[in-house]
């Protein structure tokens, strides 16, 4: 932490599942790796990354002041023969974003199934996962194969994009021909990441929006939350560290600044600084990737257990305009995109949702992710709303469909994560090359 003495925040929900309840008092001094919250129902422990003094418990959040020199050393959980439990007590979950209790996960028989790796790294400004895999591959294999014995899975998949080449070599590598874990290399779209998008690349099986990996057999995990569980294990580690890509409008060019193991809680803002600060004006700070990331006030963004990325953007373009959004269960909701709107100036005229939104327990789901049914009845019923562009938060293949109809009627597309590619000077989302 470079001597610094600053405040860590650890925020008591970084799970699906509720808030978890502090264990600590005000004044108390933790070390790190000590346990400071535990879960009051679904949930998953919660540790301290930091030693120091507890200087503040909120009703969401544990505010620690770091002591001003720190240790790479950490409080072990205890030793256990069970592996699971050992990863229960380290609090690992779902790193890719859902944060789902990666116990509850792996509490099932799979005699006759699978454990995949999603090593696919969906949101194209993340390089965090494919770095790990090019430098420390067997991390994440000790991971698979841990996961393959809690769980009885007799086969492994390695889900990659093909374009990750330098990553596939490394991972072949590591395996030396183990003929019980097999590398599936996937297209370059998105949401190629997506868990039954994965199912269907490998088994060529959609599953219902209703059901989960385990009714096709299979536990899906991603490459991060693989390795702490090799952490767990073998180094009696809880989740106390996160790896994470810095990105964007940043001092010394756009270029991905990949940092492995921050501290859990750490601000966003000094990730930000230390890979050169903001470069003037910018447009927003977004946690997580392009698609499904949501802005945050710098000052009050920190990391956690599900951060993937940290983007500073270019300012929005201006159009003040009537326009109508297209939501997409694969990228932004509609609270996004009328952010998104009112950050442009906009006036919002007509919502719609892809046709292959549909309502599952209170959420939004895709029926067939990546695969689109076509959006020319959406794209012409906004613009007889009165719309005189369109906002969308497609998919790959669903953003094709809209370039296919939406010139034609004249009316001008902006993706919801146009602002971002711009500023890293990616392709945008538009049309699928051939």
């Amino acid at each position: 932490m470079g001597g610094e003495v600053l405040n860590i925040t650890i925020l008591l929900k970084q799970h699906v599942g509720g808030l978890c309840k502090a264990i600590v008092t005000e004044g108390q001094e933790v070390k790190r790796g000590e346990l400071i919250a535990i879960p009051d129902g679904l949930g998953s422990n919660i540790h301290s990354s930091v030693s120091g003094k507890i200087k503040r418990i909120e009703e969401d959040r544990v505010i620690i002041e770091a002591d001003e020199k720190q240790s790479s050393k950490y409080v072990k959980i205890k030793v256990y023969d069970d592996y699971l439990e050992s990863v229960k007590a380290a609090g690992v979950v779902g790193s890719g974003g859902a944060g789902f209790p990666t116990y509850i996960k792996l509490n099932v028989n799979l005699e006759n199934g699978y454990v995949i790796a999603n090593c696919v790294e969906c949101e194209s400004a993340l390089h965090h996962n494919i770095k790990l895999l090019e430098d420390n591959p067997e991390i994440v294999i000790k991971g698979i194969k841990y996961a393959m014995k809690i769980t009885k899975a007799p086969k492994a998949y390695i889900a990659i994009k093909e374009k990750n080449t330098k990553a596939i070599d490394s991972i072949k590598g590591c395996l030396s021909g183990a003929d019980d874990i097999e590398i599936k290399k996937l297209k370059d779209i998105y949401p190629m990441g997506e868990e039954r998008a994965i199912i269907h690349a490998i088994f060529d099986k959609w599953l219902e929006p209703t059901q989960l990996p385990l009714e096709a057999n299979c536990v899906v995990l991603n490459a991060e939350t693989l390795s702490n569980i090799t952490r767990a294990i073998e180094n009696r580690k809880p989740v106390i560290d996160k790896d994470i890509t810095v990105v964007g409008k940043i001092k010394g060019g756009n270029k991905a600044h990949v940092l492995f193991q921050v501290p859990i809680g750490m601000p966003i803002a000094n990730l930000i600084e230390k890979c050169g600060g903001i470069d003037g004006e910018y447009g927003e700070i977004i946690i997580g990737g392009p698609y499904t990331g949501k802005a945050e006030d710098i000052n009050n963004a920190f990391v956690t257990k599900m951060s993937g990325g940290s983007i500073v953007t270019i300012p929005f373009p201006k159009y003040e305009g009537p326009v109508g959004l297209l939501v997409c269960a694969c990228g932004a909701n509609e609270e996004r995109l009328r952010d998104i709107a009112e950050k442009m100036g906009a006036e919002v005229v007509g919502v719609v949702e892809c046709k292959n939104v549909i309502d599952v327990r209170g959420a939004k789901k895709c029926k067939t992710p990546g695969d689109c049914p076509g959006q020319a009845q959406k794209i012409m019923s906004l613009k007889k709303n009165g719309a005189k562009r369109v906002i969308i938060s497609n998919c790959s293949d669903c953003s094709n469909t809209v370039m296919c109809c939406a010139p034609k009627i004249g009316v001008p597309v902006y993706h919801h994560t146009d602002h971002v590619f711009r500023t890293l000077d990616y392709p945008l989302t538009r049309r699928l090359s051939l």
